[in-house]
């Protein structure tokens, strides 16, 4: 499992792969469905009990398996000046968390990864935690061209690995 602030964003179950010097990982999300599925077994309805609805909701409900299965909260869009903002909050604050050697990756991957992200803000989908901490890291999602199920981007720095 993999927690930022208390948070579980990402487990071991979806695989990475590491991009931008490993400042992010992405991750291919799916769209999957939820809830009841009426699955027919070759049964004859007219002969077993109860009516046609035995109050079973048979509502099945399309959801993204990162987002459902980490409760990701989606957040308002960036404007290029908000998300440079956002990016440099993010340094310092998460920066005296890392060791001596990590912080030196992430300072020379950051900006990398910043400018492989800035052109991408307009096709983004944002979201934190189901904590939804003020300083917390956002993870991105977004459609890659002809894609029909979305990619998401971690910044794997801000990323704590727990052993369940």
């Amino acid at each position: 499992m993999l927690i930022e602030l208390g948070d579980e964003l990402l487990s071991d179950s979806f695989p990475y792969k590491e991009i931008e010097n490993g400042i992010l990982w992405e991750v291919e999300g799916k769209w999957t469905t939820k809830g009841c599925v009426e699955v027919n077994i070759g049964a004859n309805p007219s002969a077993e009990e109860g009516g046609e609805d035995e109050g079973v909701d048979d509502s099945v409900e399309k959801v993204v398996d990162i987002v459902d299965t980490f409760r990701l909260q989606e957040q308002p869009t960036y404007d290029k000046k908000g998300f440079i903002a956002y990016i440099k909050k993010y340094i310092k604050l998460l920066t005296p968390k890392l060791t001596p050697e990590q912080q030196e990756e992430f300072k020379k991957g950051i900006e990398g990864a910043t400018k492989f992200l800035l052109p991408k803000l307009k096709d983004f989908q944002f979201f934190v935690g189901e904590g939804m901490h003020d300083d917390s890291t956002i993870v991105f999602a977004y459609y890659k061209e002809g894609a029909t199920n979305p990619t998401f981007l971690y910044f794997a720095h801000g990323l704590k690995e727990v052993k369940c």
